[in-house]
Parts: C-alpha cells; sequence; structure tokens
C-alpha cells in the first residue's frame, strides 16, 4: 500500500522519504509545488513511485483515483513563510489544504500525520503546552496552522475521529535538505554560509532583554523530527497534537560557537570560546531588526510532557551534537 508525503521536495518532506527509502519503502507518492524548480533537487536521490503537483493531487483525491489505495498521508506541504503577509495566500494553503487531506484520510482510514508550529504559542509568554491557554499567534502564518489544530481538537473531543490524526507542533528544525528555504533556512545553515564566504559570523544584537546572541530557541534536528514522524507511524493507534523539539533551549550562540568550532576542526584548528571568537572577529553582533520587533519569538522551549506520556521515549540529539553533524555534512557538499 501507498504512503504520499506532501512538501516532498521540501526540507523535512525529503528527509522523511529518504528514511523511508532506508526502511525499504519506495511505495511513495511525492507531492509538491515544483514552481520553485531548484527544489528538485531534493528529490534526485530519493526512492518513489510517483510524483504529482500538488493541485492535481487534490483533483485526484476528489475524482476517487486513489480511494482504496493510500495507508498514509505524512503531510508536510505548507507556507512556512513566517513574514508572508498574504493572509488569504497562507489560509489556503497551510489550512483549507491541511483541512482537505484530513477529510479525505477520514473517509478512507488511512493515518494523517501533519505538520504543525510552534509558531502557534506566539511570544511564549505562557508556555509552550499543547493547551488552549499558551496559544498565541504573532502572524497568520502561526495562526494559519493553529485553526486546523483546533478543528482536530475538536473533532477529537467529539470522538469524530476514525484513523490516527498525529499533528506535530516543530520547533526550530536545522538539517539536510534546507538550502532551498532562502532566507527561512536555519540558523545554522545561514552562520555555517556566512562563516565560509567571510570568516565571521553575525548574529542579532541585544533586545527583549536578552543579551547579544543570547536569543534562546528550542533547536530540534531534522533527524529528530523524521524519528518522530517514523514512531507515529509506526504506531497508528497513538492521535494527538504534540510539540517536537528537544526540551531544550539553547541561545543563538552556541549555534554560532558551534558552526565555527566544527569548521575550524575541520581546517585543523583548535576549538575557541565565545570570548575568544568575538577577540578574534569570528563572532560579531548586528542592531536587531527593527522590522521583527514584537514579532519575534526570543524564547522557545517545547514541552515534552504529552510526546513523553504517548510513548515516544528516544533521547534528542544537543545543539553541539546535531549542529555538528549538520556542519560536517555541509563541509562533504
Amino acid at each position: 500500500m501507498t504512503i504520499v508525503v506532501t512538501g516532498a521536495a521540501g526540507f523535512i518532506g525529503s528527509n522523511l522519504i529518504k528514511a523511508l527509502n532506508e526502511r525499504g519503502e519506495t511505495d511513495i507518492i511525492a507531492v509538491d509545488n515544483l514552481t520553485k524548480g531548484d527544489k528538485f533537487r531534493n528529490l534526485v536521490d530519493l526512492g518513489i513511485a510517483h510524483y504529482i503537483d500538488k493541485l492535481d493531487f487534490i483533483e485526484a483525491l476528489a475524482s476517487g483515483d486513489y480511494d482504496g489505495q493510500i495507508t498514509a498521508i505524512l503531510h508536510q506541504g505548507a507556507c512556512s513563510d513566517t513574514m508572508e503577509h498574504d493572509g488569504r495566500y497562507m489560509m489556503d494553503n497551510n489550512y483549507q489544504y491541511t483541512l482537505t487531506l484530513f477529510e479525505w484520510a477520514q473517509q478512507q482510514e488511512a493515518q494523517f500525520i501533519y505538520a504543525s508550529s510552534a509558531a502557534t504559542y506566539g511570544n511564549g509568554s505562557n508556555g509552550f503546552i499543547e493547551t488552549p491557554d499558551c496559544e498565541q499567534p504573532l502572524n497568520v502564518y502561526g495562526y494559519s496552522k493553529l485553526l486546523f489544530d483546533q478543528i482536530l481538537r475538536r473533532r477529537m473531543e467529539d470522538e469524530r475521529i476514525t484513523a490516527q490524526v498525529a499533528g506535530f507542533r516543530y520547533f526550530n528544525v536545522y538539517g539536510p535538505r534546507e538550502q532551498h528555504k532562502g532566507r527561512m533556512a536555519s540558523v545554522a545553515f545561514h552562520n555555517f554560509n556566512q562563516y565560509r564566504e567571510t570568516g565571521k559570523v553575525k548574529l542579532f544584537g541585544e533586545y527583549g532583554g536578552y543579551e547579544a546572541g543570547g536569543h534562546t530557541r528550542d533547536f530540534v534536528s531534522v533527524e529528530d523530527v523524521v524519528k518522530v514522524n517514523l514512531w507515529f507511524l509506526d504506531n497508528p493507534e497513538v492521535c494527538g497534537i504534540y510539540n517536537v523539539g528537544t526540551g531544550r533551549a539553547q541561545p543563538f550562540n552556541d549555534i554560532a560557537v558551534t558552526v565555527v568550532n566544527t569548521c575550524r576542526a575541520a581546517e585543523g584548528k583548535p576549538a575557541l570560546s565565545r570570548d575568544e571568537l568575538l577577540a578574534q572577529g569570528l563572532l560579531e553582533y548586528f542592531d536587531f531588526p527593527d522590522a521583527l520587533k514584537g514579532k519575534y519569538q526570543c524564547f522557545t522551549e517545547a514541552d515534552l510532557t504529552l510526546l513523553r506520556e504517548a510513548g515516544y521515549e528516544q533521547d534528542f540529539l544537543t545543539v553541539e551534537q546535531g549542529v555538528s553533524r549538520y556542519v560536517r555534512a555541509l563541509l562533504r557538499s
């Protein structure tokens, strides 16, 4: 039976297909929109049964072309640009698309595993627990993700679920196959390219009571994100909305120090502390952008209580572990 991966040429979607291939799964329908054609590079080394455009896929579902053929949809397709101001586009692409796939999966009794976002929590002043009290998105992207979560929550409360539905509130994901994302790529990716091109890394300066480079996020490796997705795929009885982060907040400074020192190690140079990087001009800070003030998550940290209670027991990589692995992979590419 067939597995569908939407956003298949994207960051998380392509990593999911790679992991499925490593398990021997190749009966995979890859769904995406390749208007930005460079994303095809993420599909080149993957084994799939078929590629179909997002709009054609929706039409095919409505026509009954895939009835009885699909066992699971891993729905990663979305617009993840937090600075996108076209609310109509965002709601259609993130909310309505997800709702359409969900309704079809429920009719077919197929597993539906989808990407939500930690952007649903906004500035996090009420915490990062999967409850309505904590949800206060700062932008239309966060709201587009929250709205479907709210729909799912009501369906589950009314016991109107016929097959697994699991939503993941991803925190700051980094790792291979994100090169097409441009400015929306991870801090680790940008820090790596800055260092390779200029010999230094630049981070935001002081803002919101946080010191320069001290804004603190829950940075999670795409390796761990994939493991969570596959665990739920293997445990179809588990439903709900879950945080997917490490449960451990770390400052942007940790990313920068790890990136630079991993590059230095590849050059046969010793590791340096943050103070030493600053003294040698390898780390700099610049004024916090006005455009982000009031719209920026200065702190995020996933509460993993529900994920652990669901039965997921694997440890998550730290920044030092995950970013160093990622940088070594970038150096080899």
